[in-house]
């Protein structure tokens, strides 16, 4: 009891040196509190060295952690996150992998949802298919505007380890709520589930605080078909509901030829190397939007194959950056009010 009483006493005094010393202003602190976001800390559960089943079997990510690398799994190799390789995929940054499931594994601790299903329990019981599809996000400022990022995959699989998550992550240090989609891997299944995943954003926008107007759709491969088309029909098209198209979309590495006068505006980028979709197809696409008055941006980089993502350490790094500035001139609400699907 005595101890506890002094105890009490020394930890009042330190207290009140502390104060008058200058060590501590009470007011700071309650303005810091006030002024900045919360932020997640940033543990390092993950290395190179933990294996990816470590990841997918984490209770901390309940029923959807086996979606954070392939369902179809014959398309990855490699045990552990330092050596994973995905089929068609190249540049494929290990330290961005182990960062994306630290973010991850740090935000579910947190108790942040980063995972909403795009289907109900009885239409996935329905249609047993829907179970391996959803949305992760990737939070940035409340009311910031929102992107939608697909992976590629040949619609074969879904590659968002290397191809939408970290695009994802790094619009979010921008700012930006960005989602990355798992989908159905067939042409029409996955733009159902795109335009299904945007009609679930539009409708949860309040809750989930974001800003609709000028949203953008980002894809590479096959995931840059599924936001070509849905730039060009809208989510109405494909089972969606009746929505305004994006604000621009931008595109990474894919051979779609079709295009309309209703275009959204488009960002693309490819290597000239790249041996399953040729640059010349996306530069003759985009100057035929160009010539219909649509805004587009078009980069080719040298000696660069296909499925380079981000392009961390490639001559392309740096390129979302280029993207984003593009998407920034699509968005005075002038603009957008009048692009609808």
């Amino acid at each position: 009891m005595k101890r506890n009483l002094a105890a009490g006493i020394i930890g009042v005094l330190l207290a009140a040196v502390l104060i008058l010393c200058g060590g501590y202003d009470s007011r700071q602190a309650a303005e810091k509190t006030e002024d900045e976001p919360m932020q997640t800390a940033q543990t390092e559960h993950y290395t190179k060295e933990t294996s990816i089943t470590t990841v997918t079997h984490d209770p901390v990510f309940g029923s959807y952690g086996r979606l954070i690398f392939p369902v179809e799994d014959w398309y990855h190799s490699g045990e552990t996150l330092g050596n994973l390789r995905l089929t068609w995929y190249s540049h494929i940054d290990p330290d961005k992998t182990v960062e994306i499931v630290n973010y991850m594994r740090n935000h579910a601790e947190a108790g942040d949802t980063i995972f909403f299903d795009i289907y109900t329990e009885e239409e996935k019981a329905a249609d047993p298919e829907k179970a391996d599809t959803g949305l992760f996000f990737f939070r940035g400022e409340p009311g910031g505007k929102f992107a939608a990022c697909n992976a590629g995959g040949a619609f074969a699989y879904v590659g968002a380890m290397h191809d939408s998550f970290p695009h994802a992550l790094e619009l979010s240090k921008m700012g930006y709520n960005a989602f990355a989609l798992i989908y159905r891997p067939d042409a029409q299944s996955a733009c159902e589930d795109l335009a299904r995943a945007i009609s679930f954003i539009f409708a949860h926008a309040k809750e989930l605080e974001i800003d609709t107007d000028c949203y953008s759709l980002w894809g590479g491969s096959a995931g840059a078909r599924m936001a070509a088309w849905l730039g060009t029909y809208g989510p109405a098209a494909f089972g969606g509901d009746d929505l305004p198209q994006p604000g621009a979309v931008i595109m990474q590495y894919t051979g779609h030829v079709q295009y309309s006068r209703n275009d959204p505006p488009t960002y693309a980028c490819i290597g000239d190397s790249d041996g399953i979709a040729g640059w010349r197809t996306m530069e003759s696409r985009l100057k035929r939007l160009q010539a219909f008055g649509i805004d587009t941006e078009f980069h080719k980089y040298p000696g660069l194959g296909h499925g380079f993502g981000l392009g961390t350490g490639t001559v392309a790094e740096g390129w979302i950056d280029d993207a984003v500035a593009f998407w920034e001139r699509q968005t005075p609400p002038e603009f957008c009010a009048n692009r609808f699907a």
